[in-house]
């Protein structure tokens, strides 16, 4: 019987990374605007376009602004608005973090926010990266049903943070999908399969352009691919 095949999720912000990530093989996207900033809300607009034009399914980050995780009344006003403007489309999913002052999940408003994303699928982000105890935070997203964290090992790359990945995995066994991201590239993302015995792995793929903007390629996309799937 063949191997399961190692699921890569493109992590975009505009239309057209989000078709160059569909040419190059990508099996899922997490849509956002502002990279720079670690991936803000997106657009209805971009939202809209992107699930009009693609086929592959499409996580859609909530996220008010850049900086912490730790929102105010009305940002998070403003994200159990944007979430269900979202799932107005045809996406397959939200994204998003939010966490107490110190370091622990907000549980009360995750909770909330999670009831007002159903029935979509739920994707914790790398807020999970700035929690106080990760082993304590996994339970916390456990206990509320999440589906997925996307994790760096709380070090500055997914690279680096391989052993405690490693160790969310084993934790979370099949109660929840540790998702590793940060600094993933074709030399590595290999590696990183083996070593955290991951099922999925998240990626910009992005590359400057000639005209100088920063996009997604397909070429890496494509690399990636083979490097984690042969």
């Amino acid at each position: 019987m063949a191997a399961k095949q190692i699921l890569f999720e493109a992590c975009v912000d505009s239309l057209e990374s989000s078709i160059a990530a569909q040419e190059g093989g990508a099996d899922r996207l997490e849509l956002c605007a502002d990279l720079l900033e670690g991936g803000i809300t997106p657009s209805a607009g971009t939202i809209d376009l992107v699930c009009r034009k693609l086929n592959i399914p499409v996580m859609v980050m909530i996220r008010p602004r850049g900086g912490d995780f730790c929102y105010s009344n009305y940002e998070f006003e403003e994200m159990k608005r944007d979430i269900e403007l979202a799932k107005q489309y045809n996406i397959s999913g939200i994204v998003f973090g939010i966490l107490n002052e110190d370091g622990t999940i907000d549980k009360e408003r995750t909770k909330e926010l999670i009831q007002l994303s159903r029935p979509l699928k739920i994707t914790f982000h790398r807020a999970f990266d700035m929690t106080r105890d990760p082993f304590e935070a996994l339970k916390d997203l456990i206990d509320l049903d999440v589906e997925r964290v996307l994790t760096s090992g709380q070090e500055v790359s997914a690279y680096k943070g391989m052993k405690l990945i490693e160790e969310l995995v084993m934790k979370g066994k099949d109660k929840i999908i540790i998702m590793p991201g940060g600094g993933i590239n074709e030399n590595n993302a290999a590696e990183i399969v083996k070593c955290s015995n991951v099922k999925e792995i998240h990626g910009s793929a992005r590359v400057k352009k000639e005209n100088g903007m920063i996009a997604t390629s397909a070429e890496l996309i494509r690399k990636i691919k083979e490097a984690i799937n042969g």
